[in-house]
């Protein structure tokens, strides 16, 4: 369970020192630190639960986000999230994992997400369409569609009979709200059937 420093401040508050008996919990491993005044109950959690407390608002996306569906055949190690109005990426260091922050259009940001619970735990995470759209926006311009291609199936080892799934409609309304070059050459390739 993830507990804020104020939240053990307050269930401590019996004792004669409670910053100092939060010190011996971190110690004796009783509580993790995530981020400064953020602490986890339970080593093993899954990581993408601590993703949006770490740096909120956030969800997870990127090569993350493919991997989780399936697009990509690569594990990732590194949980890759999305924000927006930051203006730099961010990273974080945690026992439970490296975890990086990009922004992404801020009209582009609450679209495509779905909400996962789990255990009394909540995470976003970018549905696939999305996902590949925030990838495609964070990369360096693309020329043509035969680039397109080749970063697609070559670079990133995407699955193509996966691209076959796509809401075309999805992703035709979410290009919009990027004005990027890349996300509008994906769109027009997905609307052609030149994948």
């Amino acid at each position: 369970m993830i507990k804020t420093y104020q939240i053990l401040l307050d269930e401590l508050k019996d004792y004669k020192n409670p910053k100092t008996k939060i010190q011996r919990m971190v110690k004796n491993h009783e509580i993790f630190p995530i981020a400064k005044g953020l602490y986890e109950t339970n080593r093993h959690v899954n990581p993408y639960y601590l993703a949006d407390p770490i740096y909120s608002p956030s969800y997870i996306s990127f090569e993350t986000a493919l991997a989780y569906h399936n697009l990509i055949p690569e594990r990732v190690y590194m949980i890759k999230n999305a924000t927006f109005r930051k203006y730099k990426t961010k990273e974080y260091k945690t026992i439970f994992g490296t975890y990086s922050y990009q922004d992404v259009p801020s009209r582009a940001f609450p679209y495509g997400v779905d909400i996962v619970s789990v255990d009394g735990y909540m995470y976003r995470m970018a549905n696939k369409e999305k996902a590949l759209l925030d990838t495609l926006y964070a990369t360096s311009p693309i020329s043509n569609m035969k680039e397109m291609r080749e970063y697609l199936f070559e670079n990133m080892r995407i699955n193509e009979s996966v691209l076959d799934t796509f809401d075309v409609s999805l992703v035709e309304e979410l290009c919009e709200l990027y004005n990027s070059r890349n996300v509008t050459l994906f769109t027009k390739m997905l609307k052609k059937g030149k994948i």
